[in-house]
């Protein structure tokens, strides 16, 4: 298992409780929505899985074979260079180019070799159909060019598990088709992908495993989601 939660409490940067009881789990490969309304702990357990929040209560906290229960601040840095994270405001660097944002992920997680270094942002970039972009700047790209530039930094290292915090939020109907189908690719290489949203007709286009936050609790409810009324965001 990638990731392996066992009676966790998940709070906020002020200790309150947003979600209780949590038993969650992710495999090689699998393909996971995270739905619930504004305030249910979406983002919040999604933090705690790249280490922006940390676990202080719970019998078992697991993700990427290390204990989150335990986790050292120094510890971060090896924990999500085997993860890549997708926020839905993209968070690119706005002064330097695409190919320069990527190459800034790579140095910084311990690559050298120049030409290494441009070959996997080559490569990456063609996986996400942006080759054309490396010399562009963030602002000259649209909103799903941007995403797609956000995937392709988060496949860098090649890794195990893809957080996704509302990947398709911003985007228009198209364009969010378009990110959907490059995650789902991505997922059937191997990587797990989790993926918070509230785009319920997503779930019906790409399915997955479906878990919702609802009162404080994590539920699976990946057979009668669409048999439940769903309250969506605004």
């Amino acid at each position: 298992m990638l990731i392996e939660y066992k009676n966790v409490t998940v709070c906020q940067k002020d200790g309150i409780p947003v979600l209780k009881e949590v038993n969650f789990h992710i495999g090689e490969g699998e393909f996971i929505y995270i739905i619930g309304k504004v305030g249910s702990g979406k983002s919040t357990l999604l933090k705690t899985i790249y280490a922006e929040l940390f676990i202080d209560e719970g019998e078992e906290a697991k993700v990427l074979d290390h204990d989150m229960l335990v986790l050292k601040r120094k510890q971060i840095p090896a924990l999500r260079r085997q993860m890549g994270v997708v926020f839905q405001d993209f968070q690119l660097l706005a002064d330097r180019s695409v190919s320069k944002n990527l190459e800034f992920v790579l140095r910084a997680t311990g690559w050298k070799n120049k030409t290494e270094i441009q070959e996997r942002i080559d490569q990456v970039l063609s996986d996400v159909n942006m080759i054309e972009k490396k010399d562009k700047m963030p602002h000259e790209l649209s909103g799903g060019e941007k995403q797609r530039i956000a995937i392709a930094r988060a496949i860098l290292n090649s890794p195990k598990l893809i957080v996704a915090d509302e990947p398709t939020a911003n985007l228009d109907p198209e364009t969010a088709d378009g990110i959907m189908q490059l995650l789902r690719q991505i997922s059937q290489t191997g990587t797990a992908v989790l993926m918070s949203t509230h785009n319920i007709p997503l779930l019906d286009k790409y399915p997955g495993i479906v878990y919702r936050c609802y009162e404080e609790h994590l539920e699976e409810i990946t057979n009668d989601y669409n048999k439940m009324q769903i309250e969506e965001e605004d």
